[in-house]
């Protein structure tokens, strides 16, 4: 073998060995930014699992996530599939099945009866935190809930459609009207943000609202509840009444249904809050 191709030859294997870990390593440095953050003298952070409602997505809680992970706080905000409460809950329970320690659960509007079953028997979930949101007790529906004070405007903008059933047949779904989503839903966010919004909205079945909540977990889990008083889905004295139910720690913010899109740092501060109080 000629000389260089026998160097190459023997040099290779050492080569490898390095590149793929087994040559001796030098000790890896601490780790830091919100990784690092995870856990404290106070152990591991809670992982919050942020669930949007009817008519958004989970893009809606981007200024939150943002906070919370700048605070060294890891997140997670499913897609809510908003096809019923039952199903929407299970589906819920299967995601936080997925999650290793303890869990702050956070919901918005109709989220916030996905949550309230969600949580049952799990005792991991050390609070509820209800944004804008519904917290029905066993027996209750969402569409029972907005009706029980006046203010609730959410049935003029709405059209009903039809989608296919997984088993066959079809079931109603409900949109809000784009040129009226901006003053019904987030009448305080910017045009430009409120027509995107209205745009990616997600569709629910009214099958999802009007299911009746099974037994709910406020009754044994700390609770926190952020009353939006401009809301215009929800009747704010409905979300109050419900708050004060549930016994929750209630904040008020002259905000749209919206508030986590208009005014992310309040809703920031109560989830953490929930957190510093629970701990």
């Amino acid at each position: 073998m000629h000389p260089k191709r026998r160097t190459l030859a023997l040099a290779l294997p050492a080569t490898l060995a390095a590149l793929m870990g087994a040559a001796p390593a030098t000790p890896a440095a601490p780790a830091s930014g919100p990784a690092a953050a995870g856990a404290d003298r106070h152990g591991p952070k809670p992982t919050i699992v942020l669930v949007h409602g009817a008519f958004a997505d989970a893009s809606s809680w981007s200024g939150t996530i943002r906070r919370l992970q700048r605070a060294g706080y890891p997140v997670l905000a499913p897609a809510n599939p908003l096809r019923g409460l039952a199903a929407d809950t299970a589906y819920l329970r299967s995601v936080l099945a997925a999650v290793e320690g303890p869990v702050v659960l956070v919901g918005h509007s109709y989220g916030g009866a996905v949550i309230s079953g969600a949580a049952l028997s799990d005792s991991r979930v050390k609070a509820l935190v209800y944004i804008a949101a519904f917290t029905p007790d066993k027996g209750e529906s969402a569409t029972e809930l907005a009706a029980k004070f006046p203010g609730s405007t959410l049935g003029d903008t709405v059209n009903p459609r039809s989608y296919p059933l997984p088993g066959g047949g079809t079931g109603t779904e409900l949109v809000i009207e784009r040129t009226k989503f901006h003053r019904q839903f987030g009448a305080d966010v910017p045009t430009a943000d409120a027509a995107v919004m209205a745009a990616t909205q997600r569709p629910v079945a009214t099958a999802a609202l009007e299911e009746k909540a099974g037994e709910a977990a406020w009754k044994t889990i700390p609770s926190w509840a952020l009353i939006a008083t401009a809301d215009r889905n929800i009747p704010p004295a409905a979300e109050r009444w419900m708050a004060r139910r549930a016994g929750s720690h209630i904040t008020e913010v002259d905000a749209s249904h919206a508030v986590a899109v208009s005014r992310p740092a309040v809703v920031t501060d109560v989830i953490l809050d929930a957190v510093r109080k629970t701990r």
